[in-house]
């Protein structure tokens, strides 16, 4: 067995039914877990002698609003690469009523040299919401504040959850995938005022994917197929 496969053995021996395993790179461990297990599933793979994962890498929350849509409409065109689709889904659902927000966790043990990757979906609607696992790992502290911040992801128990990178007016959370790629204010200096004002964004969203992609007749199989008349 790999090192891989030995560790999932010794997580799913534990944790047993608590963790649901995902896909994954052979070289990476991915597992899933509910909402109300979080905490007590990361305070284990902690605090067990054999899993030991006593750092807390990162934490990043994700969003699903438009996962696997495209607004590409031409007959050639691939609709499984990146697109901002026009298509909305209500707030706090993906499409097809899946929950829209999530957050994963990346583990390190440094005593054994592994590593893991969670992921958890936010409870509710609007807001979305998790446990914070700031008493687990205090790294937490600040990746739970940025995931807050940009996503707007609340974490009950955090005992300071405010913006981190954005000021404390910011309206909306500039990672989700229905915020204008242009903003909403645009700020400058304001001599007469002598100071920095906020005004309504004057950059016209505009969506930058081809509406027409042309054919090259370069590759039209008739030409491939020709004999060479050199």
């Amino acid at each position: 067995m790999s090192r891989i496969d030995d560790l999932a053995a010794v997580i799913e021996a534990r944790l047993g039914s608590r963790l649901k395993r995902l896909p994954s790179l052979e070289a990476e461990l991915a597992y899933e877990v509910e909402a109300g297990e979080l905490a007590g599933v990361c305070r284990e793979l902690r605090d067990d002698g054999e899993l030991a994962f006593e750092q807390l890498m990162d934490l990043s929350g994700i969003d699903y609003l438009e996962f696997g849509c495209s607004e590409w409409k031409t007959a050639g065109a691939t609709s499984s690469g990146f697109s901002r689709a026009a298509d909305r889904a209500p707030a706090g659902e993906a499409q097809g009523g899946e929950p829209r927000f999530a957050v994963t966790y990346h583990l390190l043990s440094v005593s054994r040299n592994r590593r893991l990757r969670l992921r958890c979906y936010c409870t509710g609607g609007e807001p979305p919401m998790l446990d914070s696992v700031t008493d687990v790992w205090v790294s937490a502290n600040w990746f739970e504040r940025e995931a807050f911040d940009l996503f707007g992801i609340l974490f009950r128990g955090h005992p300071d959850l405010r913006r981190i990178l954005t000021d404390y007016g910011f309206i909306g959370h500039p990672f989700r995938k229905d915020f204008p790629l242009s903003g909403n204010v645009e700020l400058r200096y304001d001599p007469e005022k002598g100071r920095v004002v906020y005004e309504p964004v004057s950059i016209e969203p505009r969506v930058v994917v081809p509406k027409v992609i042309r054919g090259d007749n370069r590759y039209d199989p008739i030409l491939r197929e020709a004999p060479d008349r050199g």
